[in-house]
């Protein structure tokens, strides 16, 4: 159990959009937010780039819940690598603790630890990123929703670790939130 989480922690590190600025001779923290994640990887290199990370980073969050269901963990074993392989993420130890944000390989987690739930996230997005004109925002909601979820279905004794990994990603996001509600307030 204890391996299996290190070992977590170890797949969050592979930071595909390293792999991907390498392979354009790119380094992806020296441009536009300096993110190792999607969003910057895209923006800075292109489409494919994009793609190609958010897949790699989602994959990081669907092999680890898939492997702790393969060795028949409990729920909660299996959240708490969820919240390692998220951790690995945000803060990879070869880069000084400087990753990515989090939300592709929350992705990855959240529809392989619970399908049911992961539609909670996506709702939550769905109705907010339209009504603000925000996918930061919207995001935000998408969270809150899969939280409540968790409440509502008393999965809190076992989904503790999901919770705590969306906070980390909130924290991370912590200065987009404020830009994006400082677009809302000039739009008004």
């Amino acid at each position: 159990m204890i391996l299996y989480w290190i070992i977590s922690y170890f797949i969050g590190n592979l930071m595909t959009a390293w792999w991907v600025g390498k392979r354009n001779q790119i380094d992806l923290r020296e441009f536009r937010s300096g993110n190792l994640g999607a969003r910057n990887a895209g923006a800075v290199i292109g489409k494919g780039a994009f793609f190609l990370t958010f897949f790699g980073d989602a994959s990081k969050g669907i092999f680890t819940i898939l492997a702790g269901y393969y060795f028949q963990f409990d729920s909660w074993v299996i959240a708490v690598a969820g919240l390692f392989v998220i951790s690995g993420h945000l803060y990879p130890f070869w880069l000084k603790g400087k990753g990515g944000k989090g939300i592709a390989t929350f992705i990855g987690v959240g529809l392989a630890y619970s399908p049911f739930l992961f539609v909670a996230f996506i709702v939550g997005c769905a109705v907010f990123i339209p009504l603000l004109r925000s996918a930061t925002l919207g995001m935000f909601f998408g969270y809150v929703s899969y939280i409540v979820f968790i409440v509502t279905l008393d999965e809190i004794i076992n989904a503790w670790p999901i919770i705590l990994a969306i906070s980390l990603i909130v924290y991370r996001h912590r200065f987009d939130f404020q830009k994006s509600l400082a677009k809302i307030k000039n739009r008004k």
